[in-house]
């Protein structure tokens, strides 16, 4: 396996993840929507669905190598304002401040390994 092969396969992997979340996201939609309506975000079940739309699509460009460069990119701003809308750690104590610290972190890791699949 070259690297071209193997940067497609890590693409492919990480467009399956987000298909995968987003498969999951329409499945707890009302309880997400829910969430994100008491975070203050506007139109939220409109907001929800642009999200999942993201995941979904921009996914499965990254599975099919399709306009990689530009999915990757709706991924990371995805990321960006679901990492801050979802894990708003600095608004927390005890352990629930813990585990939003630990989404945060796994957000970041991800947005990471998306900045570093740029070519």
């Amino acid at each position: 396996m070259n690297l071209n092969e193997i940067a497609a396969l890590g693409h492919a992997l990480l467009g399956l993840a987000f298909v995968f979340a987003g498969l999951r996201n329409i499945a707890n939609r009302e309880l997400l929507s829910g969430l994100i309506s008491r975070r203050g975000v506007p139109l939220p079940r409109i907001s929800l669905f642009a999200g999942i739309a993201i995941q979904l699509l921009a996914g499965c460009a990254l599975i099919f190598g399709f306009q990689v460069t530009w999915a990757l990119m709706g991924l990371a701003l995805f990321l960006i304002g679901a990492t801050y809308i979802s894990f708003d750690f600095w608004r927390h104590t005890g352990p629930d401040r813990y585990a939003r610290i630990n989404g945060f972190v796994a957000n970041a890791a991800l947005i990471g390994a998306i900045f570093a699949a740029l070519k």
